[in-house]
């Protein structure tokens, strides 16, 4: 039985360690994860980052399967979502009401998530709309994610198509260069984009995009995602003006 029925329960670090491991096992195509690639995620070494797991896997929040793969467990799995929750609801009260930028909300959010009590969550919740994804159009929970179109990578769209982009990935949301160019340039989930050129030789992107031409690399470019055409304005959530 899990120790630990509240993810606001667990400590700052432990909550680190499993929204890492929640971010480094949706990027990964067959969802194998190891102590050594979240100590890596981290900046940590690999022993720290095993020590970590052999109380996380004591407190039923993650599972160790074949070899030395390592999972959240449904109770990780609720525990990661609630804390990523939180994480995204303070993200929006920062870029849409205090008006900080990406790649500054991220890092303050990582900061404060771990502060907010139950109450204040539901009130931030109201105020800011019930958001189901955070400001970069990630879903806020594993239910959320089941009901909504996966998108397709942005390298992977051929010159002369029309988009739009549909989600920056949380493994995007890791490199604050990158959130800050999108931010700059307006590539925000909801924005129509036409792709001019997609070269693999020279490993770029050329798109429109609402403030002009962007470049990209094609590795940036697979970690954001994008829906064919015009898409639908009810996937795109906004705060509500008070």
């Amino acid at each position: 039985m899990p120790r630990h029925s509240d993810s606001s329960d667990l400590s700052a670090a432990a909550q680190e360690y499993l929204l890492a491991l929640r971010v480094v096992a949706g990027a990964e195509e067959a969802g194998r994860v190891t102590a050594a690639q979240i100590a890596r995620h981290l900046g940590v070494t690999t022993q720290a980052a095993s020590e970590m797991f052999r109380r996380l896997v004591a407190d039923g929040l993650v599972v160790h399967a074949e070899g030395r793969d390592l999972h959240l467990s449904a109770a990780g799995r609720a525990a990661a979502d609630a804390i990523f929750r939180r994480h995204a609801l303070v993200e929006w009260l920062l870029t849409a009401v205090v008006g900080l930028g990406w790649a500054e909300s991220d890092d303050e959010a990582m900061r404060l998530q771990g502060a907010i009590s139950p109450r204040l969550e539901a009130r931030l919740d109201e105020m800011l709309g019930h958001p189901d994804t955070c400001p970069h159009g990630n879903p806020i929970d594993a239910e959320t994610a089941g009901r909504r179109p996966a998108g397709v990578r942005l390298s992977d769209v051929e010159a002369g198509q029309r988009a739009t982009v549909y989600r920056i990935t949380e493994e995007a949301e890791e490199d604050a260069a990158l959130l800050s160019y999108l931010e700059a340039r307006a590539l925000t989930p909801g924005a129509p984009i036409h792709i001019l050129a997609r070269s693999g030789s020279l490993d770029s992107l050329t798109l429109e995009g609402p403030r002009g031409r962007a470049t990209l690399g094609l590795r940036p470019a697979a970690l954001i995602r994008v829906l064919p055409g015009e898409a639908d304005p009810g996937l795109f959530h906004t705060v509500p003006r008070r």
